[in-house]
């Protein structure tokens, strides 16, 4: 990978009322083609060059910013709306219950426990710890007798968490930090003494720009130096590996598995503690080198219960002896369903049960479904009664959606989130004995919430196949859910890494229907909304199915009456901003607008930036020839064309996003302001930057903020009157 020659600038004037933008001609060789990097200085964040330009976007933007009427209206309805707050399903350790809460006016979640004769207790309020609100409380997990609390920290949106342990009865912090802990799973041992967790190595053992990767499971003793913490695995194995650790309820199994960054598949690993000891796990493989992601668990009746999607895009749930886990004595207890996703499962046994059941999540077609099982069978013996066509559940396993929280020592409860397009967050308990499905706890604030009519609807993609969308409008609309006219619309996707876009309470989505907008979600291929088989129709080679479904997706809308091209804006972020700047340089004619948000764009050298190295197996590497070509033909930093009639778009990037480099909607913002042939300022072409956050998780005031320009941006472009 050479550069053909030093960079010089081009002849060529950037557009008129854009800022400078220096252009080169500067262009790597790689496997003998030549690829061109015109903005390769923009990389270089930290160079005056490129802080005078972004200042210069800084102050278009905060020009446009203030003609953008509607913002404020906008942005007090979505308020309004988030009032509702939400609740999350307990977990449960012995008697003590631990949930999630955010009541109206919190800015972030907070985390309570509760136990019998005992009030509520706040354990974890991010904004009490830091009233900037700027700390994101990452994860949390209790140990097996709900007397210790392990949390995770992070501050400014970067994601580095430090793990702390807290004595939940008197509140004081016993242990931590430890640092370099992100996306650390927490696996107790009973009693409460060590567990096991996660971390990178120090930034001086690694080589130089790979301190994100190298993580390593360790065992750590409460209360000492995690210098002395015991190194249980990971050395030797790939940089990019993600691991998972978890230990049965009795303390006698440990589980370790390992993906290579986020791959579709893992290695698993299974030891008897009482054979050869924490420290020094004897792990016996249960699958490795398989192209499968599977997850394990011992249930209180002995067996192995597996979960995994091996043979069975959609998953299926075995049984077989801890003793001898090879997949050869796996036994189907819930076989694979032809047309539903299996999401989780729960296992209710306790002793006032005459016979034990197995409580089982699906989602068909992005709607979710409960069903009841024998447990010793498998045998479906009836279903949960859900309150809507919505999502039902919380955290799940394999990383899909859909989970339901039980007792680990058995019980006849269950506890699953329900939420659909106007229904906050809302907790259900069923109970085994009776199949009565009852509220545990509602969403804390009252809100009105306007009146919208959400239809799935099916259309046809460019080779024959048969996509859904969810599309949300005025309920005032003709019985089909079909306005009288078309009407400004914004299309969301996302299409990767096997996520499923499912129903949900959404302010922004509201409030744009609610002003007269029609809103419309995509389930494209690359997620998982049908399985296992419809990501992997939509990655590696495959991606520009991804986009041929979104432009499909548009094309229906329009074809249906629901809007025109001159009132379509798009909207996507992360994998999902990938997904709108391919469409915008694909089919610039079909879009009005563009909110395209922590995007990857530069996919021939997203490897070098953020967490890139991880997603490889999704996308692709341009080490490869081959798989440059598939990078080459959709990446849309090498697809702007100059003399385009672009739509207007606006770029959202957050300073401190430590997956995907900023530097991605740097250069596009630059290309695209170069090459449009829209005369300033119709169809602009915007960045709007923000600090001290990053790509996830944010206090509410600014996810308001952020959502109130976005919609107003597009409502100005599409026509719609707020």
């Amino acid at each position: 990978m050479t550069a053909s020659g030093l960079p010089t600038t081009s002849a060529g004037p950037h557009a008129p009322g854009y800022p400078a933008a220096r252009r080169t001609d500067l262009a790597d060789d790689l496997h003998g083609q030549r690829v061109p990097d015109p903005y390769r200085w923009l990389e270089d964040a930290a160079s005056g060059e490129t802080r005078e330009w972004l200042l210069a976007q800084d102050a278009l933007w905060a020009s446009a910013e203030t003609g953008l009427s509607g913002r404020s209206r906008l942005a007090a309805r979505m308020q309004e709306l988030m009032a509702a707050g939400y609740v999350g399903a307990p977990v449960w350790r012995g008697p003590r219950q631990f949930f999630m809460r955010r009541l109206p006016g919190q800015e972030h979640g907070v985390l309570l426990t509760a136990a019998p004769g005992e009030p509520e207790r706040v354990l974890i309020d991010p904004a009490a710890l830091d009233p900037a609100g700027l700390t994101t409380l990452d994860s949390w997990q209790p140990d097996k007798e709900g007397r210790l609390l392990a949390y995770q920290l992070s501050s400014g949106g970067d994601e580095e968490s430090e793990l702390r342990v807290l004595d939940v009865v008197s509140g004081e912090q016993v242990d931590g930090p430890i640092g370099r802990c992100r996306y650390s799973a927490v696996a107790w041992l009973p009693g409460g003494k060590s567990f096991y967790y996660v971390r990178k190595l120090p930034p001086d053992q690694v080589p130089p720009g790979e301190q994100q990767f190298h993580r390593r499971v360790y065992l750590h003793t409460a209360g000492t130096p995690a210098g002395e913490d015991v190194l249980v695995f990971g050395e030797g194995r790939d940089k990019t590996n993600y691991y998972g650790v978890s230990v049965s309820r009795d303390g006698r199994w440990l589980v370790i598995s390992a993906a290579q960054g986020t791959s579709p598949r893992n290695d698993l690993w299974l030891a008897d503690l009482t054979a050869s000891g924490p420290a020094e796990p004897l792990l016996q493989v249960v699958q490795e080198g398989v192209d499968a992601r599977t997850g394990l668990h011992v249930g209180r009746d002995g067996r192995l219960y597996v979960f995994t999607d091996a043979g069975a895009p959609r998953g299926r749930l075995a049984v077989t002896n801890p003793a001898h886990p090879d997949p050869s004595g796996w036994r189907d207890l819930i076989a694979q369903d032809p047309t539903a996703i299996l999401n989780d499962y729960a296992i209710l046994d306790g002793a006032e049960l005459g016979q034990p059941v197995l409580v089982a999540s699906w989602t068909r077609h992005a709607i979710s479904e409960i069903s009841v099982h024998d447990l010793a069978t498998g045998e479906r013996t009836g279903p949960v009664a859900l309150p809507g066509t919505g999502h039902a559940g919380g955290a799940a396993r394999l990383g899909t959606t859909g989970g339901i929280s039980a007792r680990p020592e058995g019980g006849h409860e269950a506890w699953f989130g329900y939420t659909d397009n106007t229904t906050p967050a809302t907790v259900y308990r069923y109970d085994a004995r009776s199949g009565e499905v009852s509220h545990w706890a509602r969403a804390p604030g009252a809100v009105e919430v306007p009146d919208v009519l959400t239809r799935q609807v099916t259309f046809t993609s460019q080779d024959g196949t048969g996509v859904r969308m969810l599309v949300m409008s005025a309920g005032d609309d003709d019985p089909d859910g079909r306005p009288a006219q078309p009407r400004p619309a914004i299309l969301y996707g996302y299409g990767g890494f096997g996520i499923s876009m499912v129903p949900a309470y959404s302010a922004s989505i509201l409030a744009w229907v609610e002003a007269g907008g029609v809103y419309a979600i995509a389930a494209l291929r690359g997620g998982g909304e049908e399985g296992e088989d419809w990501h992997r129709a939509g990655m590696r080679e495959h991606k520009q199915s991804v986009f041929d479904d979104f432009h499909a997706a548009a094309e229906a809308l329009i074809a249906g009456g629901w809007t025109t091209p001159g009132q379509l804006g798009i909207s996507g972020g992360s994998n999902g901003g990938l997904l709108v700047g391919a469409a915008l340089t694909q089919r610039p004619d079909l879009y009005q607008a563009v909110v395209c948000s922590a995007p990857l764009l530069d996919m021939v050298r997203y490897e070098r930036f953020g967490l890139g190295q991880t997603w490889n197996d999704e996308y692709g590497t341009a080490a490869d020839p081959v798989e440059l070509g598939w990078l080459l033909g959709y990446s849309p930093y090498h697809r702007v064309r100059p003399g385009t009639r672009y739509p207007a778009t606006l770029f959202t990037v957050f300073d401190n996003d430590t997956r995907v480099d900023p530097v991605h909607a740097w250069k596009m913002c630059a290309a695209l302001q170069h090459a449009t042939s829209a005369p300033w300022p119709e169809r602009p072409i915007l960045l709007r930057r923000e600090g001290e956050v990053g790509h996830g998780a944010r206090a509410v005031s600014r996810s308001v903020t952020l959502s109130a320009d976005t919609l107003a941006f597009l409502a100005a472009q599409t026509g719609l009157a707020l």
